[in-house]
């Protein structure tokens, strides 16, 4: 009844964020009238688009959890503007919709198949951005669009997803990812539990979802602002936050999970059986049984990739796993380079002296050779077969391998598909394998299908994840066996179409679910029949379930669909049973091997993925001809589209007529002033007046400080360049290599502000100090000092509005040992720098320059090359400031080696500086004395 309750009620989702839309509201104002200084600095945005509303509502009903975001966007830019909508969604989700609102126009999307041809390329770019993301059980949804000057922008996204019990609890997680504070910011999660909640419990908010073992540290409190209210079987979560409190989560805002885990009660031993109309679920999750004895062999990477921290901490796992065995399990240990190096030759027992003799074991195991993917695994199953076979116990035990690398198969037999093939015969569906791979190398598209071929599960760590704590947590989930060969059986005259009933094991904490569809509406009882093996007896459980003839109400989804739609799209239960026979057909098809198979699921998996519109690697989305927003008063012309979605998140190649293109995000490189200091580092000073660009080096040495401009005693301006160094490239000219590691600026007037710039954050005290790190795109403004930053590309700084730096930011993946991560310093404007300005570019700004001794016949253009004369030429010199510099015509490449410009070297740059290379030394990052001109005391 209360299920029912909850249907007829709609627990609307998508549709309450459409009727949001409508009503803009200027929340930025109200927003500024009520926050501290400090919060109202970082909210002074004026060309970063503004986001002026983050919600997202979750309904849950019976573990499948129907999510929509809202997000609106506002374009405060002066011209035109390409905005970005990121949002990271589960992994496991299948998204459903994404409608976008452009000023009064709706671009509604669409799931419709995708062709064929495209299919494998698809699945490529959704394995990428899994990969790309870094964090565990993620994937990135991105959709970009030009929003005109002033204008507004709503991105709606839907997905749904079955939340699945790990470790006793089911867990949801919503990314919380603004980046930028958020004047209306909400989480409202709804969860409605037939059997009732037994628990439940918010997070603090997480930042990755490589959580580690998954064991619960006391004490951790909801996030600020959360309100919990709850009964017997529903539960209301509601997260808002004001920009207070988001500034006293994140200064720049919230970039974290929203998390939830909760547990249902249950009562019969046989599960909790569903039934709404014409589709049931039936949920498996048996207790207070003693587990399965388990035979396990750990099988570790000690290949020479596993060097320091990543042995270290899978050895300290190892260790700790141990201790957690069973003194009824078994047990060995298999370390694999070019080698196969067994512990033992045969499973010992867990007693203390071998739990000693094998952590001593480990301790002295160290990294060397290639990686023997395939001998390992044959080793490892060779072992758990005969000890089956000598001890009669098979069907009285579980029998698993633990299989860790970071590598891909070196030795031995490297082809990936007869590796699949030798280890599925020889474990002959009768040993479950169970795989980790760490860091970026690995092969991790080998150990999915080993572990999925042989009635295991995967984990991935990423290089900066904690490989020892993962191991733990994954071991966690797997440490109990309570069934194995488990069967569940239903009348084949009252069931079709029912997923999976064959399970190889049972782990406590976990759960089993099984969907189907009833033949007969009028049955009023169920049949159910589960029978499994335990460690001391056969299981059989029969029961009959009452089947009580509900309906379902309003659309739980809170989309609004047409009379002409099924009616079962509004009924959770089929939702749930669509969500895994799409989810089974899109295993089965990457396990099979026969391409007359594979066609047969993909386009039984692509069929049903359409009817539920899901977002798969075999569907795609369009955006319809766009709509008035008027037209939104129709209840069916903005249908929010439901079904879930488990891969590519991304919209690109999709075909999007007549509405906006959804493309790839703006290269933020920007292009200013040739005057610059970038590179090793190099100079150039462009003298626009004379069309006249000149270039010259500095040797210095890592860890002098470079007075760049000096402008304090007039306009208040002092930049100054920090040097690294490194090695020089092979077979070069020079012995060392610098870069500018930092970029600091001195602003005096009309108050004193300090900016410190480097690769990765820029550092903004003018009484509020701010640290804003360079990977997330942000503008603030204080003083008359306005900083932008676009993520891993510039720093642009703009003083008093007549003054305009660009910093570059230059990073690498990859670095060559004569590369670093270094800065690049661009004048972009300098009308508010006074005549008396130096520094090794400042003394150039507002200076003539001209050439003279030019060949006979020069060019139109002063900056293109020489015209020599006939019979040899005269030597080029230039004239600039009194000084008279011999130069060479050259060619160099600037902003970031995107642009090559023609300019005329000075090979001895002393000649062209006023004063020695020591003059242009500053004793500190924020020292604004010069030697030149009337500059005033050091010191700040």
């Amino acid at each position: 009844m209360l299920l029912l309750l909850a249907l007829c009620l709609g627990l609307p989702l998508c549709a309450g964020s459409l009727e949001e839309a409508k009503s803009w509201g200027d929340t930025s104002e109200q927003v500024g009238l009520r926050v501290p200084r400090q919060v109202r600095l970082l909210q002074r945005l004026k060309t970063k688009p503004l986001m002026t509303e983050f919600s997202v509502k979750s309904t849950i009903i019976s573990r499948y959890a129907f999510t929509t975001v809202s997000c609106r966007m506002l374009n405060r830019a002066s011209e035109d503007q390409e905005i970005e909508f990121v949002m990271q969604i589960p992994a496991a989700a299948f998204i459903t919709n994404f409608t976008m609102l452009i000023g009064d126009k709706v671009y509604q999307g669409e799931i419709t198949e995708r062709e064929k041809k495209n299919g494998d390329k698809i699945k490529e770019k959704r394995n990428k951005t899994t990969e790309d993301n870094g964090e565990k059980g993620t994937e990135t949804f991105r959709a970009s669009v030009v929003i005109p000057s002033k204008d507004k922008a709503v991105f709606l996204l839907s997905y749904e997803e079955l939340l699945q019990r790990r470790l006793g609890k089911y867990e949801h997680v919503i990314s919380v990812r603004p980046q930028q504070l958020v004047g209306k910011l909400m989480v409202e999660v709804n969860i409605l539990e037939r059997s009732g909640i037994a628990s439940l419990e918010v997070l603090p908010l997480l930042n990755s979802r490589q959580k580690g073992s998954g064991r619960a540290e006391g004490g951790a409190r909801p996030p600020p602002s959360t309100v919990v209210n709850q009964n017997e079987t529903f539960a209301k979560v509601f997260f808002k936050p004001s920009v207070i409190q988001q500034a006293r989560i994140a200064q720049n805002g919230i970039l974290g999970d929203f998390v939830i885990q909760y547990d249902v009660n249950r009562e019969q031993s046989i599960g909790d059986i569903q039934v709404l109309n014409d589709y049931f679920v039936h949920y498996f999750a048996p207790k207070d049984l003693p587990p399965l004895p388990k035979n396990v062999v750990f099988v570790l990477d000690s290949s020479a990739s596993m060097v320091g921290t990543k042995l270290r901490q899978t050895k300290d796992a190892l260790f700790t796993i141990l201790h957690d065995l069973r003194s009824q399990d078994h047990f060995s240990i298999i370390g694999f380079s070019n080698r196969i190096k067994v512990w033992k030759d045969h499973l010992v027992s867990v007693t203390p002296d071998n739990i000693r003799d094998a952590k001593v074991y480990i301790h002295h195991m160290s990294p060397t050779g290639g990686t023997d993917i395939n001998g390992a695994l044959q080793r490892a199953i060779r072992l758990l077969n005969n000890y089956v076979a000598h001890n009669d116990i098979e069907d009285r035990s579980v029998s698993l391998i633990i299989f860790l690398t970071d590598g891909k198969p070196t030795v031995g037999e490297t082809h990936t598909v007869k590796i699949l093939n030798n280890t599925k015969e020889a474990a002959r569906g009768k040993i479950c394998i169970f795989t980790i791979g760490i860091g970026n190398d690995v092969d991790f598209k080998l150990l999915e299908k080993l572990s999925l071929e042989n009635c295991g599960l995967t984990r991935r760590v990423h290089e900066e994840g904690d490989a020892g704590s993962q191991l733990v947590g994954f071991y966690d989930e797997i440490r109990t066996p309570l069934l194995s060969d488990i069967r569940v059986d239903y009348p084949a005259s009252l069931v079709e179409q029912a997923t999976k009933t064959l399970f190889p094991n049972y782990f406590n904490g976990s759960e089993i679910i099984i969907a189907g569809k009833l033949v007969d509406r009028k049955m009023d009882r169920l049949h159910v029949e589960v029978t499994a093996s335990n460690s001391k007896k056969f299981v059989v459980l029969k029961t009959d379930v009452p089947v009580d003839p509900q309906k379902a109400g309003n659309d739980v989804t809170g989309n609004a669909r047409p009379k002409g739609d099924e009616e079962e799209d509004s009924n959770p239960l089929r939702r749930l049973w669509s969500y895994l026979t799409v989810k089974e057909l899109l295993s089965s098809w990457l396990q099979s091997d026969n391409e007359q198979e594979k066609e047969q699921l993909r386009q039984k998996a692509q069929a049903l993925a359409v009817n539920s519109h899901f977002l798969t690697p075999f569907t795609t989305i369009k955006l319809k001809k766009p709509l008035q927003l008027k037209k939104l008063e129709d209840p069916y012309g903005m249908s929010a589209a439901t079904g879930p979605e488990t891969v590519m998140q991304s919209l690109q190649g999709s075909n999007l007529q007549p509405g906006p293109a959804l493309k790839k995000p703006y290269n933020p490189r920007i292009k200013v002033s040739r005057t610059s200091a970038d590179g090793d580092p190099h100079f150039v000073v462009d003298f626009a007046l004379n069309k006249l660009t000149v270039c010259f080096n500095i040797d210095g040495q890592p860890g002098d400080i470079l007075r760049l401009v000096s402008d304090h005693s007039d306009s208040g301006v002092t930049v100054n360049g920090e040097l690294i160094g490194a090695p020089a490239p092979p077979n070069g000219h020079k012995k060392q290599r610098t870069y500018f590691r930092t970029i600091t600026i001195l602003v005096n007037k009309p108050e004193r502000s300090y900016l410190e710039v480097t690769p990765r954050r820029v550092i903004l005290d003018g009484g509020d100090r701010l640290v804003l790190p360079c990977n997330q795109s942000v503008v603030v403004g204080s003083r008359g000092l306005e900083v932008s930053v676009s993520a891993n590309a510039n720093v642009t700084v703009t003083i008093q509005g007549t003054v305009a730096f660009v910093i570059l930011i230059h990073l690498y993946k990859k670095p060559a040992p004569y590369q670093r991560d270094h800065l690049g310093f661009y004048i972009s404007s300098s009308k508010g720098l006074s005549g008396n300005c130096h520094g090794l570019l400042g003394q150039f700004l507002n200076q003539d320059a001209r050439l003279t001794g030019e060949p006979a016949r020069p060019s139109k253009n002063a900056t293109s090359p020489p015209l020599p004369k006939a019979g040899g030429g005269s030597e080029t010199v230039l004239k600039v400031k009194g000084h008279q510099v011999p130069v060479v015509w050259k060619q160099r490449k600037i902003y970031n080696g995107e642009e090559q410009i023609d300019c005329w070297f000075a090979r001895n740059a002393t000649q062209l500086l006023d004063g020695e290379y020591k003059d242009y030394l500053a004793a500190h990052p924020f020292d604004s004395e010069t030697t030149f001109g009337l500059g005033i005391s050091r010191g700040l």
